[in-house]
């Protein structure tokens, strides 16, 4: 199986959405490639392809997060991708164990993009779908899997948002007479 919160990992490589101007990662092919750890960049329409894949797959697990319907538009995106995308048909020996063998040689989003959408599919129809959330920051936007023991974590990490809404309220409170 694919790492779960893989397609997390890509879906928040565009984050702050909340803000006017949100922080993209994935700025021109390269950054991809290295996102990816490719060996070279897509061209230019895959690049736009992988992009438009990434937002698809956003919108489908924040619509989750909000207990929402995600545009079926979304679905048939993942849909299309998932059955052009190279089969899971090997495994090889990796650093951490075994993985996929997909050759990455072909220089489509679909090829280099191959273990995310399999990522995003096994997670929309598996066991852990409930536990994917969103950051309570509403500039924020990230997406992450709550494996809390509770299951009720708000933020995306204590060390970002949690800590600027605990630093929020403490300035709020010490403002009030």
């Amino acid at each position: 199986m694919t790492r779960p919160d893989l397609c997390l990992d890509f879906a928040n490589t565009r984050y702050w959405r909340g803000q006017e101007v949100p922080t993209e990662t994935l700025k021109a092919p390269a950054d991809l490639a290295a996102w990816a750890r490719a060996t070279k960049p897509l061209p230019g329409t895959e690049f736009d392809r992988a992009i438009a894949l990434r937002e698809a797959v956003y919108r489908l697990l924040d619509a989750q997060a909000q207990g929402k319907a995600a545009p079926s538009r979304d679905l048939e995106t993942l849909n299309h991708a998932l059955a052009q995308a190279p089969a899971r048909t090997t495994l090889k020996r990796g650093r951490d164990g075994y993985e996929w063998n997909v050759d990455m040689t072909s220089g489509t989003a679909l090829t280099l993009l191959a273990p995310v959408l399999w990522s995003a599919g096994d997670l929309l129809a598996g066991p852990r779908l409930d536990k994917v959330r969103r950051c309570a920051n509403p500039e924020c936007g990230w997406l992450f899997l709550d494996d809390s023991r509770a299951g009720k974590r708000r933020w995306c990490s204590m060390s970002s948002c949690g800590n600027r809404a605990k630093a929020r309220r403490h300035y709020h409170k010490s403002k009030e007479p």
